[in-house]
């Protein structure tokens, strides 16, 4: 169970975006990384391809970001914190927020 997961609200904690929010678009688990929405751009140069497929030129879009930079922004107290982890009763487990307690997912 990760503790940053696909459509987590996320702070960047440090490097050159740090401070920026933003909404996780996709995991890399293998690679400890992230794509999140609006951040750490990159400039891909690429060709045109095939008949009017593709326009070429200069392309900007998300690069990703090691997991350790990226901090979980708590959905009820909407402050970054720390995440645990609980049992619930009927054995299933959860992420809850260290600063408030309350359960993130549902």
């Amino acid at each position: 169970m990760a503790q940053i997961r696909k459509n987590d609200r996320v702070k960047v904690i440090a490097g050159k975006e740090q401070g920026k929010e933003g909404r996780v678009l996709k995991v890399y688990v293998e690679k400890g990384s992230a794509l999140v929405e609006r951040v750490n751009f990159v400039k891909r140069h690429t060709r045109p391809g095939g008949k009017g497929s593709q326009q070429g030129g200069i392309i900007e879009k998300e690069g990703p970001l090691k997991l350790s930079k990226l901090m979980l922004v708590c959905p009820k107290c909407s402050k970054p914190s720390r995440t645990g982890r609980r049992v619930l009763d009927d054995g299933s487990r959860v992420r809850y927020c260290k600063k408030c307690g309350e359960q993130i997912d549902s």
